[in-house]
């Protein structure tokens, strides 16, 4: 946490804003009652393990429509479409962002994208409080993120068992060996891989590639970013890396569920 990038911190900080502006207009009490009341999740670890138990990639295909270091990545943005697309080139599940600030998401995509098929959907986005975790149940999330870069030990632990309580799955990312150390001390399936150097904003394949002996068989690789062609995919699961969550490649093709298809037939 010592080393916590500048944006991410930037992110953070502004997060934090967001979920006390937020609470003023819904408190935290109405938030959880209405999750209680939500019917039940998707199932977001299932759908991926369905996939690999069929000998296919399971991929979790990104619905995002800019990030902080390549600007706007898709002008022609309409996540009912791009969820269908998804949904009929083979993907297992959705990601959708929700952040405004940073990603120019919105709730709304992810409410769009969901009742548009029928994939379960992780929110991407930035929690930090169980605010946030209660508001993505509400919001139809069937899992949520976890970046362990960007939180305390014990705020990882607390935000994991929330959601696990209320019937979500759980994506945690890591970024390193000494997060994937904290990551594991958890009993998680889904072990999120960025490829991403949050300094740096450099992809680099080996980030998955040197942390896999270090990961348990119970424990299913989800790796992330940087994931750009046939090849890249090959590599991946020459490794026996068999999950992928994959966004900008997607995004900057015409239709984004035909790349898929071309990229992991």
């Amino acid at each position: 946490m010592n080393d916590t990038p500048t944006i991410l911190k930037k992110i953070l900080a502004r997060k934090k804003e967001e979920v006390c502006e937020r609470q003023k207009k819904i408190p935290l009490h109405t938030l959880i009652e209405k999750a209680a009341a939500q019917a039940e999740t998707r199932g977001f670890t299932d759908a991926i393990k369905r996939k690999l138990q069929q000998h296919q990639a399971a991929v979790i295909a990104e619905i995002k429509k800019a990030s902080p270091s390549k600007g706007v990545i898709r002008e022609q943005f309409y996540p009912e479409e791009i969820a269908r697309s998804y949904e009929k080139g083979g993907a297992a599940c959705l990601s959708v962002l929700t952040d405004i600030d940073f990603f120019q998401g919105a709730d709304d995509y992810l409410v769009q994208a969901r009742t548009a098929t029928k994939l379960p959907v992780i929110r991407k986005d930035f929690t930090l409080d169980e605010y946030q975790v209660y508001e993505s149940r509400v919001l139809g999330a069937d899992c949520i993120l976890l970046i362990v870069a960007a939180l305390q030990p014990d705020q990882l632990a607390q935000l994991h068992k929330t959601a696990v309580a209320i019937g979500l799955d759980v994506l945690i990312e890591v970024h390193d060996e000494a997060e994937l150390m904290q990551a594991l001390t958890l009993d998680n399936t889904l072990i999120g891989i960025n490829n991403r150097n949050l300094h740096t904003f450099e992809t680099s394949l080996d980030t998955t590639f040197n942390l896999l002996d270090k990961i348990p068989d119970d424990r299913i690789v989800v790796t992330e970013s940087g994931i750009h062609s046939v090849d890249d995919v090959k590599a991946m699961r020459g490794h026996n890396v068999h999950s992928f969550l994959v966004g900008e490649a997607f995004m900057r093709a015409d239709e984004p569920g035909v790349q898929l298809m071309e990229m992991f037939s």
